[in-house]
């Protein structure tokens, strides 16, 4: 009794740990979620608010959130790239490093930029755009680069397996249009066989007709003749027949 007590209890604990993990899990996920879904959210809001300024705003200003909506543009369309590509492409993974020590690069430039957002001194903020912007061009033109070339390495694996689904197609359908080429008479069965005399036989290719057996064999008399009458010794010989 007591051991079925301890296994009851057992299991009782084992579910309740079950149940707890699944509900951390299942918290952990929802929360995930949620911060994805915020994140996107904000980042949403944020280029929405820098295109608005990159119209509205004149200047060093205006020009600042231009180079931070090109910057966020071009490494967030890298990222989607190489994530989606590398699923399908192992060899990815190494471009996928090089992003994010790219990445690093343009987290700082973008923090930079928010933070001059705000600066007053109008005229050291002209004298730093240059070096701004060209800081900005090079981490997009990498970023670019990286996300081109795995578009061309994905297009061109698509282009090389439609090369041979195209070359398989065409065998497929050659051998399905066989029938259209011309296939040899087939050879008639011949006749069945006659028996001969000794039990060999000899085939032929058309039945014999009354004809054709007259014209092989020579004609037979309708009656035949009668033989030579045999003669007797009582029988008197005839008398020559006289002239006279």
């Amino acid at each position: 009794m007591e051991a079925v007590i301890a296994i009851v209890a057992l299991l009782f604990v084992l579910f309740v740990a079950l149940g707890v993990y699944a509900t951390v899990k299942a918290v952990g996920a929802a929360k995930r979620g949620v911060d994805r879904t915020i994140s996107q959210a904000r980042r949403t809001v944020e280029d929405h608010t820098l295109r608005a300024k990159s119209f509205a705003q004149l200047g060093p200003a205006g020009e600042l959130a231009q180079l931070r909506l090109k910057l966020r543009t071009s490494m967030r369309a890298t990222q989607d790239a190489l994530h989606a590509g590398v699923a399908e492409d192992e060899s990815l993974k190494e471009s996928l490093g090089l992003f994010q020590r790219l990445s690093a690069h343009g987290h700082e430039l973008d923090g930079e930029l928010k933070r001059l957002e705000s600066e007053p001194d109008r005229a050291t903020l002209a004298e730093r755009l240059p070096g701004l912007r060209e800081r900005t061009e090079r981490i997009t033109q990498s970023a670019d680069s990286l996300r081109w070339a795995a578009r061309d390495r994905a297009r061109r694996f698509a282009d090389d397996d439609l090369d041979t689904l195209s070359a398989q197609i065409d065998v497929e359908s050659g051998a399905l249009r066989h029938w259209t080429k011309t296939e040899p008479a087939a050879t008639p069965p011949p006749w069945p066989e006659t028996p001969t005399v000794g039990g060999s036989t000899e085939q032929q290719t058309w039945p014999e007709t009354p004809s054709s057996r007259t014209a092989e064999e020579p004609a037979r008399p309708a009656i035949t003749p009668p033989g030579p009458r045999p003669t007797y010794p009582w029988q008197k010989k005839p008398r020559p027949e006289s002239t006279t």
